[in-house]
């Protein structure tokens, strides 16, 4: 009997860490990029044991990994960090179950790692520090110049689209993108995995002959003030459209030149048949 109660808890132990033992759960990207003096989106979602509760119910913090009490973020911002104060927020809805964290006015030793801990208020037992899942920020000290697509050699007065994008890590505050050439512009944002954006503009215009050997430029604005490459230029050879006139002068000089031609053939041969004529009439009277 002892033998059967020992193998029934191994089991019921087994069975308890299956069930319980990953209630509480955090889903973060290990690592992130962050452009230095702009802001960073930390994407974030939990799980926990208890019962659904309210955002009013649930208090969330991030901290340092190697510093459990030092906070980067708290629900009490007493409590955060110098450094760190005014700068992050959480932009998610802890009541559903997310936790993301901006950190505002990016700087170079904000590296981490930064782990995130949440506590119920409805029992002193409900709290968790996930420092098994924290996240380390690599930081991006200038900023790498837009991609730019388009087409080197375009044709006159055919529509054309060029695409202009630039990636990102910090969602709540997108860059934007702005074209040196009139036209018309479309702007996107969009989701690329891994806590990466893609913000995107599409100019469409039309081009003329005053186009040709001129540039197209794309200049991006991140928040905050960043460094680095911010502008890219894309040289475009226009193609004249051909239109009737390409015809008509080709054809009127080449029969101007035929003309001509014949003309001189025609002279020549008036004057040849004279002289042969006269010859012959000399001949004659001899």
């Amino acid at each position: 009997m002892g033998v059967q109660a020992g193998v029934l808890l191994c089991w019921l132990h087994v069975l308890c860490a299956v069930v319980f033992g990953d209630v509480w759960k955090v889903e973060v990207e290990s690592k992130m990029d962050a452009l230095v003096s702009s802001c960073v989106v930390l994407p974030c979602t939990f799980k926990y044991p208890a019962q659904e509760q309210p955002s009013s119910r649930i208090r969330a913090m991030w901290h340092t990994n190697t510093k459990p009490e030092e906070f980067i973020y708290h629900n009490d911002p007493t409590r955060v960090k110098d450094s760190f104060k005014g700068r992050t927020k959480l932009i998610g809805s802890l009541g559903a179950l997310n936790c993301s964290l901006e950190i505002d006015g990016v700087r170079n030793h904000d590296n981490g790692p930064y782990c995130f801990r949440v506590e119920l208020v409805t029992s002193i037992k409900d709290k968790y520090s996930f420092v098994n899942n924290c996240v380390t920020i690599k930081m991006i000290e200038k900023a790498s110049k837009p991609e730019l697509l388009a087409e080197t050699s375009v044709a006159e007065g055919q529509p054309v689209i060029f695409k202009c994008s630039v990636r990102h890590t910090c969602p709540s505050h997108q860059p934007t993108l702005s074209w040196s050439h009139p036209g018309t512009t479309i702007m996107s944002y969009k989701d690329i995995g891994q806590g990466t954006w893609e913000a995107e503009s599409l100019l469409t215009f039309t081009p003329t002959k005053e186009d040709d050997h001129s540039s197209v430029a794309c200049t991006v604005k991140y928040h905050g003030s960043v460094e680095g490459e911010m502008q890219v230029t894309h040289q475009i050879f226009v193609k004249e459209q051909a239109n009737l006139s390409h015809f008509i002068i080709p054809t009127i000089s080449g029969l101007g030149a035929a003309l001509l031609v014949g003309l001189l053939c025609l002279i020549i041969v008036i004057k040849y048949k004279k002289r042969i004529a006269d010859l012959q009439s000399r001949n004659d009277n001899t």
